[in-house]
């Protein structure tokens, strides 16, 4: 179906990857951007409870919509239909300004039922242009979760740029190796290294990349089939509490947890609340790599929370809670 004027239409782009990637930096380095465009942005998280909300910076020109407890690509695939329909809506009602759409999709999804959703999808199609599939790999863990994981796979055919994040933890040699292969997997994208998401915004919105007819090369049924499951394996959980934890027992905890599940511990972040710290610590982790970050101030009329995500394979779960309450 052609597009019949397309600058009526709201241009999205699809910002993917597998977990831990680096796309929520990348997003907060474009919402930093001075573009002037104002921006919504779609957030999907696996696990039950939005984490990346809070971690995004938030400055007024954009208009944030979380999408939490199930994948982008198939358990909550119909409330971005819903999502996408009402913001149309209500731009046309004068209730929100906004240029464009970022859609961040959860690391485990398949983005190829996503971008379904802009041509299948009568009321959607009418109203936004599917602009690009950005991915972001990590140029640490690539390789590894390249070879483990079709979604990270799917991420990278599907993609319109690749920006390659890591390249410091990963090295020249593996990061050119790794570079080799995703122009094998695929050789339309354009691929660039973006150290904490320091690239040129220019080449990643507004560029009109989407080619329906070489997906449809790639993936004959790309418009016909709509079913993807996930590794019945890959969980996750959230853990909260009120109470403040000692950094030292936290640190302790999570430098003997990572050095037995590490391996199983495919993403880990959140927002702790540390005992004499007046301001939120942004955490996040891969693997064995995780570090800490300061976050915004707590309100005055806010009760400090820790509230963390876990996505793991066959993570013990009891394991890990009766440890971090052991750090309180």
């Amino acid at each position: 179906m052609p597009y019949l004027d397309e600058p009526s239409l709201i241009p999205t782009t699809i910002l993917t990857g597998f977990l831990g990637a680096g796309k929520t930096t990348l997003l907060n380095r474009i919402l930093t951007e001075q573009h002037g465009g104002r921006i919504a942005v779609i957030e999907n998280e696996f696990g039950e409870a939005g984490i990346d909300n809070e971690l995004l910076v938030q400055e007024g020109n954009e208009q944030i919509i979380e999408m939490n407890n199930g994948c982008i690509c198939c358990t909550v695939r119909g409330d971005l239909v819903r999502i996408l329909a009402t913001l149309a809506q209500r731009r046309d009602a004068g209730e929100l300004k906004f240029d464009r759409v970022i859609i961040e999709t959860t690391g485990l999804a398949d983005p190829a039922p996503v971008a379904q959703t802009f041509f299948v999808d009568d009321v959607i199609h009418e109203r936004y242009l599917l602009d690009a599939i950005v991915t972001v790999v990590d140029a640490h863990h690539g390789a590894g979760q390249l070879d483990e994981h079709h979604e990270a796979q799917e991420q990278v055919g599907f993609a319109d740029r690749i920006l390659v994040s890591k390249v410091d933890l990963a090295g020249e040699a593996r990061t050119e190796q790794l570079m080799r292969r995703l122009r094998q997997m695929n050789p339309r994208a354009p691929i660039r290294s973006a150290h904490f998401g320091e690239t040129d915004i220019a080449q990643l919105l507004d560029i009109r990349s989407f080619d329906l007819d070489a997906i449809v090369e790639i993936e004959p049924d790309f418009l016909d089939d709509v079913s993807h499951e996930h590794d019945d394996d890959v969980s996750s959980f959230v853990y909260r509490n009120t109470r403040p934890f000692d950094r030292d027992r936290l640190e302790a905890f999570f430098s003997a947890t990572v050095a037995i599940y590490g391996a199983s511990m495919l993403r880990y972040k959140g927002v702790l609340h540390i005992t004499g710290v007046s301001r939120r610590v942004v955490f996040q982790g891969v693997h064995m790599i995780f570090g800490t970050d300061h976050g915004k101030p707590w309100g005055t009329d806010e009760v400090p929370e820790t509230k963390m995500v876990f996505i793991g394979k066959q993570l013990p779960v009891d394991v890990f809670k009766a440890g971090l309450d052991g750090c309180i």
